[in-house]
């Protein structure tokens, strides 16, 4: 019989914590695993519990059992090492038969956790079983691949097929039950091949399976474009080159694109040099939405059944009073201005003495060129608020403007449009759309914008910024393109034409859905293999490594940063939270693995401060690194 314990509320050691849920009962095992969800006490108070040494090389992937009791890893040292971190022991080092950096470690699905499969620079996959008398015999190996291996992935309810992307472009649909004979014109296992569609420099950098829905599959490549296939309508072709598909032969409803708004609507058929690539995608727990770490960018989170096309001008109906009788008619004017001076207050409703003390603090900081701070308050106040305000949403959409780092204008352009919503009289939202507009390279559409202002509000015709918007509008016209859309046409001007890519792919291109939240603050440029995670049971957190050599902490109501930890001397590519626990296993250029606890109530916190800084120093460094991410041949830390 398991015994019951009384819980001491000063414990925060996860160790002890897993092993009391072991010991006692079956309600105090419930009590602890609500006790160690991701909460937000515990975020701004981790520390490194242990520090994992033995590899001899930097260590590029992680992986937890399904149990949460054993940490795999993969290094440039080409061995896959098990732990047991709340021991800090290492159970097993197997030597592999890799000769390339090791990208990718995945324990395959109801394997009793002893099969592993890995993927490498050297071209190839190798699946080992961890218990056998020779662990380091492959059971498996797959040399189809004709460039680096960057990812596998496997799904909850398949414990022998599994899926791996590559930088030929190809993904690979793999079956360790079938006798294997690499680039075998009779052995067909390639199920996607990008180079088909885009061009031959098309690569598939990640890839993930939808956990609950696992007939979808996600793909990252070396553009902005996450993809999201339905395997049920693709057929498998030989991995032979010769045997790869022709464009067509993928049906177009089988696959839906994913990008934010700001680059996706920039598309044309010619492609060009694209310095922006997906790092790292993987889907929440629930299957409903896509996490992106988009390198020489941020970070986004995809609705997967709400998402939408991006709309850049879509103003909400306003009804204007209409003269009934010919004594009305003449006093128009004085009826429109009258409208005009109610707009002012009309639902903008008094906010809470709190929230207004947030609009201040704002203000405060946008007033003295502190936009970082600005868009955090405002944030910050959105979320607490009891009622959607206009005002905090266009007053955020303000600092957006002023700040501009990369996608800024266009989430300036969606706040216009939320306050809009809330308020279709609020002139100021008008205005500031039809500048965010201009600012994003569409005139057209920032002079339709700003003619439907005067038609609304007239007596706004001759007010001096009105008059200036629309001669930097005229102006603009004439100009093509505009220099604010040639900064977003890619964040590290590098553009050189490829040729042009298939009408099928232009297509899906054009259809890409746009962004539900994005997380800003970190800096992805020096490698192609940072991640991005979910944290918590409900994914109220999200965590990423940067090229500052630390991880960042997410929450996500608000989209700010939580708190930033140091990490690694040098560059964080992996931010693994442990699939029960508050505890977190990081990894990067170190030769090492830290893993992160809570630390106890009386300690002081080790997390980075201040943040502003650091996030401003990050966003300087995406903007002046234009090789960066192109350039990852002279180190080791190269992904």
């Amino acid at each position: 019989m398991r015994k019951s314990k009384s819980y001491d509320s000063q414990s925060n050691n996860i160790a002890h914590l897993l092993n009391d849920r072991m010991l006692y009962s079956d309600d105090f095992g419930s009590h602890v695993r609500r006790r160690l969800h991701a909460l937000p006490s515990f975020m701004q108070r981790l520390e490194q519990e242990c520090v994992l040494k033995g590899h001899e090389g930097c260590v590029n992937c992680l992986e937890w059992s399904s149990d949460g009791r054993i940490l795999a890893s993969g290094s440039d040292d080409f061995q896959l090492i098990l732990w047991n971190p709340f021991k800090q022991k290492r159970l097993q080092s197997i030597h592999t038969k890799h000769y390339g950096n090791m990208f990718s470690v995945k324990f395959l699905p109801k394997s009793n956790d002893s099969l592993v499969a890995t993927a490498a620079a050297d071209k190839t996959i190798m699946l080992f079983d961890i218990n056998a008398n020779s662990p380091a015999e492959s059971l498996y190996t797959c040399h189809c691949h004709v460039a680096r291996v960057k990812r596998l992935a496997t799904a909850p309810d398949s414990p022998y097929v599994f899926w791996s992307a590559g930088e030929d472009g190809c993904v690979l649909q793999l079956d360790h039950r079938e006798k294997h004979v690499c680039r075998s014109t009779s052995n067909s296992v390639s199920l996607i091949n990008l180079t088909a569609y885009i061009d031959p420099n098309a690569e598939a950098k990640c890839i993930a399976v939808n956990p609950i829905r696992t007939e979808y599959i996600a793909v990252g490549a070396n553009d902005p474009y996450a993809r999201i296939y339905d395997r049920r309508m693709l057929k498998t072709f030989s991995s032979a080159l010769n045997d790869a598909p022709e464009t067509g032969d993928i049906p177009k409803e089988c696959v839906t694109y994913y990008c934010p708004g700001h680059i996706s609507k920039n598309n044309s058929k010619r492609i060009e040099h694209e310095s922006r690539a997906i790092t790292y995608l993987t889907f929440n727990a629930t299957g409903t939405e896509l996490l992106v770490n988009m390198g020489a960018e941020h970070i986004y989170i995809y609705d997967l059944y709400n998402a939408e096309q991006p709309v850049f001008l879509n103003l909400p109906e306003f009804k204007t009073p209409s003269p009934s009788t010919e004594s009305d008619a003449v006093d128009k004017d004085k009826v429109a201005t009258q409208r005009e001076k109610e707009s002012t207050s009309h639902n903008r409703r008094k906010l809470p003495e709190q929230i207004e003390e947030y609009k201040k603090w704002g203000n405060d900081f946008l007033e003295n060129e502190k936009y970082y701070l600005a868009i955090r308050t405002y944030s910050d106040a959105i979320r607490l608020a009891s009622f959607a305000s206009p005002v905090l949403y266009l007053n955020r959409a303000t600092a957006y403007m002023r700040r501009d780092w990369f996608g800024d204008i266009y989430a300036a352009l969606r706040d216009c449009h939320t306050a809009l919503r809330l308020d279709p009289s609020y002139v100021k939202a008008h205005f500031r759309l039809a500048r965010s507009l201009l600012e994003l390279g569409r005139p057209q559409d920032a002079d339709e914008c700003l003619k439907e202002l005067i038609r609304r509000f007239p007596s706004y015709a001759n007010n001096h910024g009105v008059l200036m918007l629309n001669k930097d509008i005229k102006e603009n016209r004439q100009t093509t393109p505009s220099h604010q859309q040639q900064q977003q046409q890619s964040p590290v001007a590098d553009i050189f034409a490829r040729g042009e890519m298939s009408d099928e792919e232009f297509y899906w291109r054009c259809k890409a859905k746009d962004y539900k939240e994005r997380f800003v603050g970190h800096c992805n440029t020096t490698t192609d293999i940072k991640e991005a995670n979910y944290f918590g049971y409900d994914g109220q957190f999200i965590v990423a490594g940067s090229d500052d050599g630390n991880f960042f902490i997410w929450e996500r109501k608000s989209g700010n940063i939580h708190s930033i930890y140091k990490a690694d001397s040098a560059i964080v590519n992996c931010v693994l939270p442990h699939p029960e626990l508050c505890l977190m296993a990081t990894s990067g250029i170190d030769h090492d693995i830290k893993i992160w606890t809570p630390m106890k109530d009386n300690e002081k916190p080790n997390f980075v401060d201040p943040l502003g800084r650091c996030v401003e120093e990050n966003q300087m460094k995406m903007k002046t690194d234009p090789f960066a991410i192109n350039n990852r041949t002279a180190f080791c830390w190269n992904g």
